[in-house]
């Protein structure tokens, strides 16, 4: 007889369990409020896979100052016996977040809002518990920051409607983040959650404000971009969006959505028309506004559009002559990529080691092409090992100075020696456009 060794019970496959109970429930009862969960938050293992996450992601200190590594050194069990105690008691109460500020690649700042270490914890053990509720009413079209969905199966959604779709209705909804209105969220969280203390923990966040520059300010709209729970909250704001578009106007055009980020794929100009008009008495009800200038409809047959990182083009097909969809990297994510190309190679990290400055290109192109391969990159792809080969062979003639003797053959040994990757790599990018 064979006796097969039992599983490891570890906190993820705790909280696994536990998540895939919750999902099985709300699937299986589209309307039922869950009322025990509160508890479950402050289970250690809950809070010990909270840990994981946090960590595993890495991120700086909030307003406190405390970094992962000083709760690593101060001792994880007693960092989150402290949080459990407190959320037992009721006594935690979330700090404001940093406000801090992100580069654009349009020159704009993007605002993030950091929670502390603690809150981040609390945050992430909170989405374990209640995001396969959620979860289980949440629309096939919604790609962001969902579990087993990507940025990449969203694109290649979009580019299959492409075929039959000659019209697109790009969406930009202005300040999505900060114009959330909390009283509805709130609204639609009760519809799954019956928990008070749920509720009211979330409630804590939204209202905890922001530090930016040591003066606090209040935040009585929106949801600070950058929290662990975010994105959860916002999915299931624009849930509502998806809801209406799949009852009511999915006749309209194919509606696909990456967190605030959506198009509609329509046959016809009057469907696109027709569902910008629509999107925005939508938007009127969920109290957000378009972007005037950035939302727009686009006829395919003349003109492209961006969409996560990708232009979207119809181009003569060489096999059948006929239009069909193509995608590369747009031309913001182009300058994206060349932007932290130069940043790596600047005069300024010239004390650097060669090997270091390969390896950091090396972690940029391995990361850009795993999500762009899947478009028809090879020319942009081509583009891009140009460009890095003429920024390192600058860096490396700044290293060597004015007495070096500049060596072609000694430098592509170089570039082979410390392993120097490339964009293009045969046989990795769809046809070329």
């Amino acid at each position: 007889m064979t006796v097969h060794a039992k599983r490891p019970i570890t906190p993820q496959v705790q909280s696994r369990e536990l998540q895939r109970k919750l999902y099985l429930a709300a699937k299986r009862h589209r309307n039922r409020r869950f009322h025990a969960l509160y508890d479950r938050i402050f289970r250690s293992d809950i809070l010990r896979q909270a840990w994981e996450e946090v960590r595993r992601n890495g991120g700086s200190a909030g307003q406190d100052g405390v970094t992962l590594e000083d709760v690593e050194r101060e001792g994880v069990e007693q960092f989150l016996g402290q949080i459990e105690q407190d959320l037992k008691a009721g006594t935690y109460r979330p700090k404001p977040v940093l406000r801090v500020y992100i580069p654009k690649t349009d020159g704009r700042q993007r605002p993030l809002g950091i929670p502390t270490v603690r809150d981040r914890v609390v945050q992430q053990a909170c989405k374990v518990v209640i995001e396969p509720i959620f979860e289980a009413n949440f629309r096939d079209n919604s790609y962001g920051f969902r579990p087993k969905r990507s940025a990449q199966q969203a694109v290649t959604v979009v580019k299959k409607a492409l075929i039959t779709g000659w019209w697109v209705v790009d969406v930009d909804i202005q300040g999505y983040f900060d114009t959330i209105d909390q009283a509805m969220l709130m609204s639609l969280l009760k519809r799954r959650i019956s928990d008070r203390r749920v509720l009211k923990l979330i409630r804590q966040w939204l209202e905890a404000g922001v530090l930016e520059d040591g003066v606090y300010n209040a935040t009585e709209i929106g949801s600070p971009q950058g929290g662990i729970i975010s994105p959860l909250l916002a999915n299931i704001y624009l849930h509502v969006l998806d809801m209406f578009w799949a009852e009511r106007y999915s006749s309209l055009g194919i509606l696909i959505r990456y967190a605030d980020d959506f198009v509609i794929i329509c046959r016809t100009k009057r469907d696109a028309e027709n569902a910008l008009q629509t999107v925005k008495q939508i938007m009127d009800i969920l109290k957000l506004t378009l972007h005037s200038t950035k939302t727009r409809v686009v006829d395919m047959g003349q003109e492209g559009f961006d969409f996560l990182g990708f232009h979207f083009h119809k181009k003569k097909s060489k096999k059948s002559n006929k239009l069909l969809p193509y995608i590369w990297p747009s031309p913001k994510a182009m300058m994206s990529v060349r932007s932290k190309i130069h940043f790596i190679t600047e005069r300024m990290r010239l004390s650097n080691s060669l090997s270091e400055v390969i390896k950091f290109l090396n972690q940029v192109i391995r990361g850009w092409r795993n999500y762009f391969r899947i478009g028809n990159c090879a020319l942009k792809f081509q583009q891009l090992d140009r460009f890095v080969r003429y920024r390192l062979e600058q860096w490396v003639r700044a290293k060597l100075g004015s007495r070096g003797h500049w060596n072609e053959l000694a430098f592509r040994a170089l570039m082979t020696e410390h392993g120097l990757d490339y964009f293009y790599l045969t046989g990795v990018c769809a046809v070329k456009p």
